[in-house]
This record gives C-alpha cells, structure tokens and sequence, in this order.
C-alpha cells in the first residue's frame, strides 16, 4: 500500500511559498516559475484535502492550517537535508548526533572536550543547538538533550531515559584583584581564599535564575550576610564569569565553567567551601535503543563526566 506522502518537490515549493507568503519569491528562491509553484501547491492543496492558503487579488496568506503544516514541514525538510549532508560527508561511515544543550554547560565544559571525541571517535559529528527546558522528541530532530535541572523536573519528562552526569556544585569566584583588596595583604597573596566574612562584605554578583544562592551559601557557611541578595543580576553563568573575571564582584559559579578563567589566573577561588546547588546535568535520550553514533557519544560523556567527579 503506498503511503499517504507527498512530493518532496510539492512539499519545497509549499514551505517556501508558506516562509515567504508569496509564490513569486518562492519561486525565485526554487528557480522555478511562479506558475510552477502554484501548480504544486494546489497540488498539495488537493493531495491533503485542506486549504493551505487564503488567495486574493493582493496575493496569498496561510489558513491556521497551513501555518501550522508550514511549520511541521519545515522541520522534516531541514531534518532531510541535515540528514542528506551528514550521509553524503561520512559517505556511510559513522554517524552524527543531533545535542539540544544548556549553552553555557555546552561551550565551556563539553566543546572543550569534543577534541578528545573526535580522536577516539573520528567519525562521529556532534552537532549543538540551544535548547534549556524540555521538549517531545518526537516533534524535533534531537538525537538528546543535555539538560541542567532538578531531579523532579528530569522525572516529569516523559518518554526519556536519563543518565545523570553530574551535580552543580557552587564556589565564589572571583578577580584576583577583588580579593587582594579584601583584606591587608601583598600582591603576592592576593590569590589566597579569604573567610566567609570577609565575602559578605564585598559586592556579590547574583544569578537571575537562582536568587537566593548566596543567601543559602552563606547560611551553610553560618555567616549572616544581611547584603546576601544585593547586587547585579545575570542570567547565565557565563555572564557572571565575564563580570566576575573583570572585577565587578564575587560569582557563585561551577568550577567546571571557569575552567579556563582559573587557570589563566583571571578568576580565583575566593573561599573554598561549595554548596550542592539544586540542580544536576543530565543526559536525556528518547526511551529505545539508540543509534550507535549516540551510544559510542554516551558512553564517552560519562566517561568524561566521571573525571570530573
């Protein structure tokens, strides 16, 4: 029985005409006619029995419909493109996965470390982009995910396994230059920690997504910081260690992050005492065996997780 699926030619001239709501440029897009397009998509129009488009004299418009085919489609066409790229450049050897990741955990832990993946598994492509809350795999091209969030939050997604790879755990950081200021001392200390005290007297650099992080750190420490939820807000870690690095106060931050700030002596540990923040790193797969490429990828990322620990 054939199945119930259009031509990859209707399907272009479609989406192109839905990107740009207008046969004309989709036509000049494909190098077709414009009477070429239209052809195709009332073709379309027919082989699915649902109007895609409103016409008028003043040209075309999506229906609810098509704007959400439009969509549908454009994803399984970028997909089969990726895909046709990915055969064509491997010529059949290896594989690639498809990473959605938390951005800053993605370029300042793991790109470092994909040279080390690439010498053990040359033909393997990783390809990253910027996805931070859950989502269906199903309605995306994903292969997995690596995800930054609770235990609750990773057991609420459904359809997934789960391999954690490890906590968040916290350390001020800060420019050696704030901490040579903190107390009496040489510039050849200035890299040297300083008491948790002596932290709630400098300015301290907050995370917009973890509010009360200081608050708590300095209460594990049992220090009373009336100044704890003071400061500047920042989104992303790799915000706070620009801010940090360049001397505007003190970060709570993964050292993992910071690994190349610390060792370049931008960033010092200004008081060695963590705090296990909330959240752990995850890698998320869809429930199923997985393709080789991504079970070679796992296995390597919780190899390079466990020297972390």
């Amino acid at each position: 029985m054939r199945r119930p699926i259009p031509s990859t030619q209707a399907l272009a001239c479609f989406e192109a005409s839905a990107r740009h709501e207008s046969y004309t440029r989709a036509a000049q897009e494909l190098a077709l006619t414009q009477s070429a397009v239209s052809r195709q998509v009332i073709a379309l129009e027919e082989f699915v029995g649902v109007a895609l488009f409103r016409r008028t004299r003043h040209g075309v418009s999506l229906t609810p419909a098509g704007a959400l085919y439009a969509k549908k489609v454009r994803g399984w066409l970028q997909g089969l493109e990726r895909d046709t790229l990915d055969l064509m450049s491997h010529q059949g050897q290896g594989g690639t996965v498809n990473l959605a990741a938390v951005p800053t955990f993605a370029t300042r832990w793991l790109m470092p470390r994909l040279p080390l993946l690439a010498r053990q598994h040359p033909d393997i492509t990783v390809h990253i982009e910027v996805q931070t809350r859950p989502f269906l795999f199903a309605d995306t091209v994903h292969d997995a995910a690596l995800y930054a969030g609770t235990p609750e939050q990773v057991g609420n997604w459904p359809g997934v396994q789960v391999l954690k790879l490890m906590d968040e755990d916290v350390v001020p950081v800060c420019s050696p230059t704030v901490l040579g200021k903190a107390a009496a001392r040489d510039l050849g200390r200035a890299w040297q920690p300083v008491a948790p005290e002596v932290l709630a007297r400098l300015p301290l650099l907050q995370q917009s997504t973890r509010p009360y992080g200081w608050q708590q750190w300095f209460q594990s420490v049992g220090v009373d910081a009336p100044r704890a939820l003071d400061g500047p807000r920042y989104e992303l870690f790799s915000m706070l260690a620009v801010a940090a690095s360049h001397g505007l106060g003190v970060a709570l931050i993964p050292p993992m992050l910071v690994e190349a700030e610390l060792a370049r002596g931008e960033l010092v540990v200004a008081c060695a005492q963590p705090l296990r923040g909330e959240r752990s790193y995850y890698l998320v797969t869809p429930n199923g065996t997985p393709a080789p490429a991504l079970g070679l990828f796992s296995a390597w990322l919780s190899e390079m997780a466990a020297q972390q620990t």
